[in-house]
């Protein structure tokens, strides 16, 4: 009877131990899988970026909100398809053959567009955690750059 009395409450701390373990896992899991996301939606905003950097024209009239259209777009209207990711971490960048900067409409050659200091934040109860991701960077060759057989079409 006496070595009873002394195990009452071991289930109790059994549990607690266990289901700390238990829930530390369950919520590592989900974060891996929301980091994993994340950076798939960061590389498709590249991509897409690039793909409509490449068959719309640049606009080339001097307004600063100009690159923000195309910006804008690119990252599907302002939808927040990844938390926190808004126009100024997209770079769009319209360069020669060998890399550099284009420095006229008819030297573009590549499209570079680039996700770039975007930072991650875990949500875990009671851990708050923010780290840099990498950048994500896609380069398409040029296309028609808004150019068809009716005229320029810039995309807005």
């Amino acid at each position: 009877m006496n070595s009873r009395k002394g195990q009452a409450g071991v289930y109790s701390v059994e549990f607690a131990i266990v289901a700390t373990v238990v829930f530390i896992v369950i919520f590592a899991c989900l974060e891996v899988s929301r980091l994993m996301f994340t950076y798939n939606v960061l590389a498709e905003a590249s991509r897409r970026a690039a793909r409509l950097a490449s068959v719309c024209a640049p606009d080339t009239s001097g307004s600063p909100d100009a690159p923000l259209a195309l910006q804008s777009l690119a990252l599907y209207d302002g939808t927040r398809i990844g938390p926190d990711l808004s126009t100024a971490n997209l770079n769009i960048e319209y360069l020669s053959l060998d890399g550099t900067p284009a420095a006229t409409f008819f030297d573009i050659a590549l499209v570079r567009a680039s996700i770039v200091n975007y930072q991650h934040s875990f949500i875990v109860p009671g851990l708050a955690f923010t780290f840099n991701s990498p950048d994500f960077s896609t380069t398409l060759p040029r296309e028609s750059l808004g150019a068809t057989r009716f005229g320029t079409t810039v995309c807005s």
